[in-house]
């Protein structure tokens, strides 16, 4: 509980919450107290992240992700107080889907959410295809079928289809092997199943995304708000976890949700920047908008609220394609000098000037699916005979900035809330160049918090209120996000950025459109 000044009692001082945050390069177990400091971390990177097929598949062994989540946890356990441990609460990266037979063991791998299959053949809706066409659905409905893994898996692989008693995702499938319930928190339903983003639940019986995408309600789990308790740390759990047995499992939230709680940019007035493999910017909202249309706002990790969210695919995925293409020379000294890669790079690219003498990356290596539309692609425009590798690096940077940036611009019109600040989380954000350049692409005060592990954070945050610490999440969060770095825009910078941004950028995609769509024929 805390007190008058919204800090926690003395009492609770020593007690701990245990947030898993799982990844999609690597999985973290953290110990907080219950003011947010982070105690102790636990990271396990995967080899490999996932496993590819065919191109463009991305896929992994669900079982592995419990292994590397009991991994974690005893290595951390191991080192520090495990019967402070009072709660745990998880957190996931979205969308990977989970395929269950009736004895809840998986029937295939995970199909993660940057698998870019599709279903050739979807059901048909009859009449209900007029009815969408008419009201500009079409193309949404049918991106809803294709990207679907059950339709996929029933066109492609009917016999494990027959196998399949239950469809989840990944937070859904760790909790049950939790706690024995098959149960999760609505604030991790987003991917491609039949899930009400307004109103938080599973659609009724007979509507028609049962139709798009045939699964039956009893298929699916059974879900909670956060803050709920889904069930108690099971004797089997807790000897292959380490983690005490009886203990509560807290419904949690998708590893986004939980990043922009645990970065404190909870309020409308703030953008929530987050820099990782995919790269996003959410605001929260207690009002349902549609940054493009169709395209809903995901639940918030606060009960009953939304993040508006926009989001560029491949992000800062974009930042390991450019150290495996062009450099190899700085991974080997950041090897020899005990340093990242990207410190190395940064110091290069910060000697480059804002706009990157002229070179303007689009990075749309994946395309988005509402905005810049399915035919977009990547490119780079404005190459000279001056510009090096730091170049590009800076380019990257910027653009994904400027990509985030029309996002932001888009959702700001639909809540009509005028942004006042900007807040960045994720890995990308550990860099300063990033942190500095979003300051001035967006011309907004950048918020940095002073703890990286934001999902994981948030995740704690859920589980501090849950144990009544605090009177609510939205308290937790303005308590345990903890002191941040301010970077202000520099006004020379951001009235270049802005010249580029209106007079290039933006251009970029309406004059490149026939030529992607050439390409895609030729392909």
């Amino acid at each position: 509980m805390a007190d008058g000044n919204g800090k926690v009692q003395k009492k609770y001082s020593e007690e701990l919450l245990l947030a898993i945050d799982v990844g999609t390069q690597s999985l973290r177990a953290a110990l907080f107290s219950p003011d947010g400091k982070m105690v102790d971390i636990e990271r396990i990177i995967y080899n490999p992240p996932y496993i590819s097929p065919q191109k463009g598949w991305a896929e992994r062994d669900p079982r592995l992700y419990w292994k590397d989540l009991c991994t974690a946890c005893n290595k951390l356990l191991s080192r520090n107080k495990r019967e402070a441990v009072k709660a745990v609460c998880l957190t996931t990266q979205r969308a990977t889907t989970v395929f269950l037979d009736k004895e809840y063991q998986p029937v295939r791998n995970a199909m993660l959410w940057l698998d870019i299959r599709t279903a050739r053949q979807v059901p048909s809706l009859g009449l209900l295809k007029t009815a969408f066409t008419l009201v500009g659905a079409k193309q949404a409905v049918e991106n809803f079928q294709r990207r679907s893994p059950v339709n996929w898996l029933i066109e492609n692989e009917p016999d494990r289809w027959k196998d399949t008693e239950k469809v989840c995702f990944l937070s859904t499938y760790l909790n049950l092997l939790l706690t024995d319930r098959y149960a999760d928190s609505w604030a991790s339903q987003v991917g491609y199943l039949p899930f009400n983003f307004r109103k938080f639940c599973w659609e009724r019986e007979g509507h028609w995304k049962y139709k798009a995408v045939p699964v039956e309600p009893n298929m699916l789990p059974e879900l909670l708000p956060p803050g709920d308790i889904i069930g108690e740390v099971t004797e089997r759990a807790s000897s292959e976890t380490g983690i005490p047995k009886g203990i509560p499992v807290i419904s949690g939230a998708s590893d986004k949700a939980c990043e922009v709680l645990g970065s404190g940019g909870i309020f409308p007035h703030q953008a929530c920047l987050g820099y990782g493999t995919t790269a996003t910017v959410n605001i929260n909202t207690p009002r349902y908008a549609e940054a493009f249309r169709f395209m809903p706002p995901y639940p918030s990790a606060i009960p009953g609220e939304y993040n508006v969210e926009y989001q560029v695919f491949r992000g800062f995925w974009l930042v390991t394609w450019f150290k495996e293409q062009f450099a190899k020379t700085e991974v080997e000294r950041a090897q020899k000098l005990n340093r990242k890669p990207e410190e190395l790079l940064e110091e290069l690219a910060s000697k480059v000037p804002p706009g990157s003498s002229g070179l303007i990356l689009s990075p749309y290596w994946t395309p988005g699916v509402y905005h810049p539309g399915p035919y977009a692609r990547g490119s780079i425009v404005g190459f000279t005979e001056e510009h090096k590798k730091e170049h590009i690096y800076r380019a990257l940077i910027e653009g994904i900035i400027f990509a985030l940036k029309e996002g932001l611009e888009a959702i700001e019109k639909k809540i009509k809330t005028p942004v006042k600040e900007a807040v960045v989380a994720g890995g990308g954000a550990t860099s300063r160049l990033v942190s500095q350049c979003t300051a001035d692409i967006l011309n907004l005060p950048t918020l940095r918090p002073s703890n990286p592990e934001t999902s994981a954070l948030g995740a704690a945050m859920i589980s501090a209120h849950s144990l009544k610490f605090y009177d609510s999440i939205r308290d937790a969060a303005i308590s345990m996000a903890g002191p941040k770095e301010v970077f202000e825009p520099v006004p020379e910078r951001s009235e270049t950025y802005q010249k580029i941004y209106h007079n290039v950028f933006k251009k970029i995609i309406p004059a490149l459109k026939d030529v992607y769509r050439n390409l895609d024929r030729i392909d």
